[in-house]
């Protein structure tokens, strides 16, 4: 189809975004090499709000009660405000440098964190978009506010529910959200109708907080039975073990075959490293529950919450349940979806040109492949209407499933009109019907040549969406009305999920992060250099 025309001011955006391509680069390298983790985001968070400071942007730092959030405005007289937002958090044990090799950033061991999905592309594409967006209505005088928020934790789907319970995402005029395409047919395209599902996630603290009463064997008084009686306490790792093995045990049984659901765990507390004549006084079990609807999240927890009591009484321990997200599935906007479908129609796909193909074939070879002519797969230079990316989505869910797979923008589609939109990152073609051990797509997501094409693309889709709500007041009102007709009124309409977040947000656990210590900065887990 032919390109829709664009704006003056589209054009502006356009022009800015191809003069500062090389700084989008630059900054996508250099939250690359942050490289942080889950609420630990310190340095990519002080980056950005030093950035948008630069910028003229007013920042309140730590929204929400999230030392790494962070919520940024800029106002140019009175209009409709537009949405926009950064990810920046990167993944335990996937440690990658910008290189064609598998090997850890310097002075880190592979445990350490790193950027799969990439966040690091993905925060750079939308504040790139932002600042465009920012050029334009200055320079052709577009009233109107422009709303970036800063977003940690994406991969436990932490910040959104708070900031969506605290009112970040009210009065917006629409919502623009960009994510790296993750599995087919979603690339280069927008969500229709088929948006992500809900979430659960929470801690299992398991405590020892009396191991001196699991035996009475010793009836002599003694400060320290020879029997030593406490140690023989079972204690919380033993608690925590139990309620692994028991909730692996009963997985299957947790909800019915369909509906493309998930449960997967994660330790972060065993013991408190000891092995001396003592219990583990404290244990700490994360679950992340992805299921289509919250009903299914509801039957999972009450599911883990008798296997946490049964484990606790039977190892002489106590436990806590403490929350890391609820969170909403998915509300479909066509007319957003539209929008921004439109603005990527007019930029057109990514391309990797020839550098960027040697690269990859470099990255073929040293993954034990074969160099090909053409590394990348055939989808990533093409467009696919958000229609029928639905259409071949649903392919594989029953009629009865309205959302799949999951991701915390969902939050923001209750307060808001939200576009979700998908382009390309660099991904090659499997080899001999085998797949790339995931070092690969790491560290594609962080060489130049094979990122900046999705980076600068996602910018640009960003800005002209961002720019066509601001300056078509039709398409504007469209949208919105469709957001109070799925809502049955809008915010606290007759069919509207109001946000589940009833707790404070949880930064405190212990979370795996970067240490600076006499032997220097390094992971919480030190590498064996």
């Amino acid at each position: 189809m032919d390109k829709p025309v664009t704006t003056s001011a589209q054009e502006t955006a356009l022009a800015c975004l191809d003069g500062i391509q090389p700084l989008l680069s630059a900054w996508t390298r250099t939250i690359f090499e942050f490289g942080e983790t889950a609420w630990r985001e310190y340095q990519s968070a002080a980056w950005y709000v030093d950035r948008l400071t630069r910028e003229g942007f007013t920042v309140e730092e730590g929204s929400g009660g999230m030392p790494t959030a962070f919520c940024a405005h800029w106002t140019n007289g009175a209009g409709p405000t537009v949405g926009m937002y950064a990810e920046y958090d990167a993944v335990p044990g996937n440690c990658q440098e910008a290189v064609t090799v598998r090997q850890p950033r310097p002075g880190l061991g592979v445990e350490a964190g790193g950027h799969t999905d990439p966040h690091s592309g993905l925060g750079i594409a939308s504040l790139g978009g932002l600042l465009a967006t920012k050029a334009a209505m200055q320079r052709d005088g577009i009233q109107g506010t422009l709303r970036f928020t800063g977003e940690p934790a994406e991969k436990v789907r932490g910040s959104k529910p708070i900031h969506a319970a605290k009112g970040y995402y009210d009065g917006l005029a629409g919502m623009i959200s960009f994510h790296p395409f993750y599995m087919l047919p979603l690339c280069n395209t927008a969500r229709w109708d088929t948006h992500c599902g809900a979430a659960y996630a929470m801690i299992y603290r398991f405590v020892c907080d009396e191991p001196e009463n699991w035996t009475r064997a010793a009836g002599d008084g003694a400060p320290i039975p020879q029997a030593h009686s406490a140690v023989r306490a079972p204690g919380a790792n033993d608690a925590l073990m139990t309620m692994y093995m028991a909730s692996k045990a009963l997985r299957d049984s947790m909800l019915p075959h369909q509906g493309g659901w998930s449960i997967s765990e994660a330790i972060l507390t065993a013991g408190q490293a000891t092995a001396d004549n003592l219990p583990a006084g404290l244990a700490e079990i994360q679950y992340m529950i992805r299921v289509p609807t919250i009903g299914m999240a509801k039957q999972v927890t009450a599911v883990l919450d008798r296997n946490a009591a049964a484990a606790a009484a039977i190892s002489g321990c106590r436990y806590e349940r403490h929350w890391v997200s609820k969170s909403r599935p998915g509300l479909a906007n066509h007319a957003m979806a539209g929008i921004a479908y439109e603005a990527l129609s007019t930029v057109g796909p990514p391309h990797w040109d020839e550098a960027a193909r040697t690269v990859a074939r470099e990255i073929q070879v040293n993954a034990g492949g074969t160099a090909t002519d053409n590394p990348f797969i055939d989808e990533l230079e093409r467009l696919i209407a958000p229609q029928e990316a639905e259409a071949i989505l649903r392919l594989d869910l029953p009629p009865s499933q309205v959302n799949s797979t999951s991701d915390d923008y969902t939050d923001m589609s209750w307060h808001a009109p939200t576009a979700r939109f998908y382009v390309a990152r660099p991904a090659l073609r499997s080899a001999n019907g085998s797949a790339y051990p995931s070092w690969v797509m790491n560290a594609l997501g962080g060489i130049p040549a094979t990122i900046d094409p999705m980076v600068i693309c996602a910018a640009k889709t960003v800005a002209l969406a961002a720019l066509r709500l601001l300056e078509d007041k039709t398409a504007r009102e469209e949208a919105m009305n469709e957001f109070i007709a799925r809502t049955g009124g809008g915010i606290g309409g007759s069919t509207w999920i109001a946000p589940l977040c009833d707790y404070e947000p949880p930064i405190n656990f212990r979370w795996p992060e970067y240490a600076t210590t006499a032997r220097g900065r390094d992971w919480w887990i030190p590498s064996n250099a």
